[in-house]
């Protein structure tokens, strides 16, 4: 089941969402949605990186191009 979900922004932030929407052919709803989901995914990704640093580091992992030569 959906669910609905109301928010506030501001006339600057409304402008941009129609302007995104008639350029992309969506509704601002699916744009709404899929920032959304981007920003969420986002937000989830530095919460897990932020909590796995501290194992990296005692591997000797400082960068994130540490971390991608060990797994490559």
């Amino acid at each position: 089941m959906d669910t609905t979900l109301t928010i506030r922004i501001d006339k600057e932030l409304e402008q941009l969402l129609d302007e995104i929407s008639k350029q992309s052919g969506r509704s601002k709803s699916d744009v709404v949605r899929v920032a959304l989901k981007r920003q969420l995914s986002i937000d989830s990704f530095q919460q897990l990186r932020k909590k796995l640093l501290p194992y990296g580091e005692t591997q000797g992992w400082l960068t994130d191009e540490d971390v991608f030569r060990e797994v490559s």
